[in-house]
Order: C-alpha cells, then structure tokens, then sequence
C-alpha cells in the first residue's frame, strides 16, 4: 500500500510543467525521461500483479538513467514505430494482432499536460505487448496440458527479462521480435497458405458451387463403367474422356483419385470404397468446406510447430502419429521414413519431445501396470465363465509371461492367490524370443509416459492405411533399417554388424554415444514440396481441442470429441474383478497383449 501511495505522489509531482526548488534554482529537477520512468514504477505498483512479465517489467525500468525503449519528449521514436508495426502483423503469423493492447500513435501531444502520464502509458504498453508476443510466438497461448494427458510438448517459452534487455540494444527490434516466430520451413510454408487463403488479409471468399457429392453405391475403380463416374469426374476436375464415354473409370480417373487419396492421407490405391467417398463428400475433408474451415486448420497446425524447439538439430527421429510415419532427419532432409504403428483412440501415443539414449537387441518385455490391471487381471479369474470360476493361469504360461517376485526369483502363477493379491504387487515379464511383444529391437527414450518405438510380431498391421492399434507405444516396419541408420550415425555400425546383434545375446543395451532427439508430433495438415497440402485424419480429437482453446471456448471434455479424457484413473485398491465369456476372452486378451 504504501509503495502504491509513493508511485501515485511521484506520478502526480512529475505530471507538474516545472520543477523547481528555489527562486534561482534549476528550471526542472529532473528530465522528463527520468519522469516518465518514475511514472512507469507507479503503474506497475499500482497494478500489483506478480507474473514474470510484470517482475521483468518493473525490474527493468527501475534502474536509474536506463533509457526508455519506445518513446522519448517528443512521442513515439522510430523504434517504438517499428515494433508496433511488427505486432500489426501478428495475424500472418498465426496469432491475433488484436491480442495486444498497443497505445494510438495519434492521439499523444506534447504539449499536453498529462504528456508524461501518456508517454509512460505507450511505453509500458509496447513492453507489455512486446512480451506477450514473445511467449504467444513460443506457444505460451494455451497450455497443452489442460487440453489432454496426452498432449506434453516441452516449451520453450523467453525469459521477459532477457528479452527486454536485448529488444533494448537491437538495431532492428522489429526483426528481433519476429525471430521468436518459428523458424522451420514447414511453419513459413503452413504461414504463407495461411495469407493466401485470407486474400491479403480478406474473408476467404464462400463457394460459388456446392460440391458434388458422390451417394452410396458401388466400388469403383480402373475399368468400371458407372454413372457415378462420371460425378467422380466432375467432383475431381477432370478432363472430360477421349473416347467420350465420361462413365468409364480410366486411367485419367484412376490417377487423380489416387492423388486425391494422398493427400488425404488415404490408402493411394485408386479405388473409390466407403473411405474415399466419405472423404469426397466433405467428411473429415476441411479444405472442402470453406476457407473458414482451412483456415483454422492451417491455424492449428502452425501452433503446433511453436511446441517445438528453433533448433531441431542436425540429426533427429520425428514420428507424426496421424500419418502413422516415422521418419529420420539429418541437415533438415528426411533421410530415410518408414511406417509405424501407434496408440489406439483409447490408448493415444503421447505428443512430447526426448531423448534417445539407447538401442537394445532382443528385449525383455516389461508389462507396465496399466495392462497387468485392465488386461491381464480381469482374464486370471474365470468365475462363471466357461470352467465354472477360479483362477486360471495357463493365459501366461501360454503367451510365456513370467512373474518375479521381490527377491528377483520366478513364482508360479499357480501358488499366488489372486483373489487377495493386487497384480501390480509383482514384476511380469516376458523374456526374448519369438513371441516377444517387442520383437528383436526397441529404442529407448526415457520418459514419463513410458512409452518407446520397437519391433512387432504383428506385421500385417503395416498394411493397413489406419495404424492405430498399439497401447500407446510406436512400432516400426522396419527396425533394422532404422537401428542401422541410428547406430551408424552415433558409432558407424553396418548392416552387418546390426543383423549380428540381432541373433546375439539377450537384452543387449547399446548405449548411444550422443543422445538423438526425439520429436513425437500430431501435425494434421502439411505442405508439401510441389505446394499442395497434404492433410491426414484428426485421430484423436486434438484439433478440436485446440480449436476451442484458440478461440476461448470451453472444453467440453465428456463430448464424444474428446474420448481421452474419459479416463478412470489408477488407484492404490485392488483391481475390481471382472468376469468374462470364455469364447471372448482369448482373442480380447491376445489383442490386447500384442497389441501394446
């Protein structure tokens, strides 16, 4: 309260056009620059907030003889100019100019009275929105913890102090502010569709035509002669037919379907089924409903690249979960890209950044706690099922699941009482072999939602144009490919030497001499060399979130939107025992366990 009183007593003193102490004294004790600082020290008292951005703040403007960053006696200086110049231009970034409260250039005077208390205000308004752009360029908008569990990027948000201090010395503050921006090509690629679709800062103009919608009916594809066909035609703008039979699926037809196909993130086999049609008649297809719709995809997708660091580095694996693709970068070129399997809708792959510290050849398998209680508990007892109740273990001996008990010794499964032991009480595990979950290789990087990228049984799954079938966990088509590239790069491993681990000893742990990031990402639209967009199904839900957090609307976590929030969490209780069919239980549990 009193630091309050003094700032209001200073601004009142310093507002006064004259300052002096005697007949013969000085005209003025103090200039009018160290007056708008004091000035600026009783506004910032006076709102009494305690974020960083208002600790920076006043931190800065209370060394004395600093010098004012946007505004001198005579108004706003060239700098002051150009930074809100910069800020004008947050909307092509992304972000929303009218987010930042910038003082009206035109209405300061000074020859006005109260000229001190506007040059304080313009100056701590350019700080403050000069800060506020700087951590929303960083991704400090939302917090992506609240949207989901599963959205855990590691931001890079500024330091407010430092980033006064050094917009303070740059000759070009405007430039300087503008390199908080993301500086990945991707994200200048997503920034410059997002500038064509507004028309130089225009509403998108709305369809002149409602596009053509393909009803049910048959598969189509190379050779088919359908009336349907020829509304494929006219809804892929193609070339009416050379033989003038426009019914008939021909090459032409069969072409631009499978474009169409890729850069949905569709199977690209030609062939119009239940899927594609779906995606032709607008479902799920944003580019189809209005530039409104484009544009906060566009949005959305730019926000994400802001999760992550400026610097990728010079070698990186990055898996994007909705296009099921992993993919190694080195000198900011993918290297090598393979396929991979991710987390189902219920058990969604996390989004994060870490670090890949090692390569281990045939692995244990470790069951984590959550598939010990909500998968292998409910299938040990059999009460009313089938055999008429009990416990039945032969599930593990069949499937080579092992218990260990504290003293690191194996148990049998059959002299434990299930029906007064929690499961998670002890260790299991499932050695290296054939039947391993995890196949011949996994790759390690630490983290809290214990999740890694490793080698599967099930490679069918590979084929499939939707990979989301894993307990949250990325497995790879090719592994060794991948092991070959990684340890090549680290310790200049061959093919050979990699294929000889493989039939080495169990639980080889490669340690990596450099640690390789790991980025798991969720980008749902991606500009691709040629400029077209590719763009690929929204699997969990996460664009929907974030497009209401973006706009300020409630989450409305118990909509269908949002089915990973509906989640019971773990307790320290024994889990409930649940009963099952018999004729259900082994191909649920078989999923289930090898779908981790």
């Amino acid at each position: 309260m009193k630091r309050t009183v003094l700032g209001l007593i200073l601004a009142a003193s310093c507002s006064l056009p004259v300052f002096a102490a005697e007949p013969d004294g000085p005209a003025q004790l103090i200039t009018q620059t160290e007056a708008v600082r004091i000035e600026i020290q009783g506004q910032l008292a006076a709102s009494g907030s305690g974020t960083p951005q208002q600790i920076a703040l006043a931190e800065y403007y209370a060394v004395p003889d600093r010098r004012l960053i946007w505004v001198d006696e005579a108004g706003f200086t060239p700098r002051g100019k150009a930074v809100m110049a910069e800020i004008a231009k947050a909307d092509d970034y992304g972000l929303r100019a009218s987010d930042y409260d910038l003082p009206d250039q035109a209405s300061f005077s000074a020859n006005q009275l109260n000229a001190v208390d506007q040059l304080a205000a313009a100056e701590l308004k350019i700080s403050e929105a000069v800060l506020a752009y700087a951590r929303d360029a960083r991704g400090g908008r939302i917090n992506p913890q609240q949207l989901s569990k599963n959205l855990d990027p590691t931001l890079f948000l500024p330091n407010p102090s430092e980033v006064l201090s050094f917009i303070a010395i740059r000759s070009d503050p405007g430039a300087y502010l503008r390199s908080f921006q993301p500086s990945q090509p991707q994200f200048e690629a997503l920034r410059q569709k997002l500038i064509e679709l507004r028309n130089g800062g225009k509403p998108a103009e709305p369809a002149e035509e409602p596009v053509v919608v393909i009803p049910a009916g048959p598969v189509l594809k190379l050779g088919v002669d359908h009336e349907q066909v020829a509304l494929l035609r006219k809804r892929l703008s193609i070339p009416a037919s050379a033989s003038g039979n426009d019914t008939l699926f021909d090459k032409d037809v069969l072409q631009a379907v499978m474009q169409f196909q890729q850069a949905h993130g569709l199977g690209a086999d030609g062939i119009v089924g239940a899927g594609t049609r779906a995606r032709l008649n607008n479902q799920q297809a944003p580019e189809l409903i209005g530039g409104a719709a484009q544009i906060q995809s566009i949005l959305i997708n730019m926000e994400r690249w802001r999760w992550l660091p400026q610097d990728l580095g010079p070698f990186y694996v990055t898996v994007n979960i909705p296009e099921f693709m992993l993919r190694i970068v080195e000198e900011g070129k993918p290297i090598h890209e393979t396929r991979v399997v991710v987390g189902k809708t219920d058990k969604q792959t996390p989004v994060f950044s870490d670090f890949m510290e090692e390569v281990v050849f045939r692995p244990y398998w470790n069951v984590p706690n959550s598939i010990k209680t909500e998968e292998i508990a409910p299938y040990l007892y059999q009460g009313g099922g089938f055999f008429g109740g009990g416990w039945d273990t032969s599930v593990l001996r069949r499937h080579n699941l092992r218990i260990r008990g504290y003293n690191g010794r194996d148990i049998d499964p059959d002299s434990i009482d299930w029906g007064s032991t929690d499961i998670r009480r002890y260790e299991l595990y499932q050695p290296p072999g054939p039947t391993n979950v995890l196949g011949l290789m996994k790759f390690v990087f630490p983290n809290s939602h214990d999740v890694y990228m490793h080698d599967t049984t099930q490679k069918h799954l590979f084929a499939k144009t939707v990979r989301a079938e894993s307990h949250g966990c990325m497995r790879v088509q090719y592994p060794d490919q991948v092991a070959t590239i990684i340890l090549n790069h680290d310790q200049n491993w061959n093919a050979s030497r990699v294929a000889s681990a493989v039939q080495g000893s169990d639980d080889n742990h490669i340690a990596l001499q450099q640690q390789i990031p790991v980025y798991i990402t969720y980008f749902t639209v991606w500009v691709k060399d040629d400029g077209s967009i590719a763009r690929f199904r929204d699997l969990y839900g996460h664009d929907a979130r974030m497009a209401a957090a973006l706009s300020g609307k409630p989450l409305l976590y118990d909509s269908p939107t949002f089915p990973d929030e509906i989640v019971a969490s773990e307790t320290t209780s024994r889990p409930t025992r649940r009963t099952r069919q018999r004729s259900a239980f082994e191909n649920d549990f078989t999923r289930a366990l090898f779908g981790f």
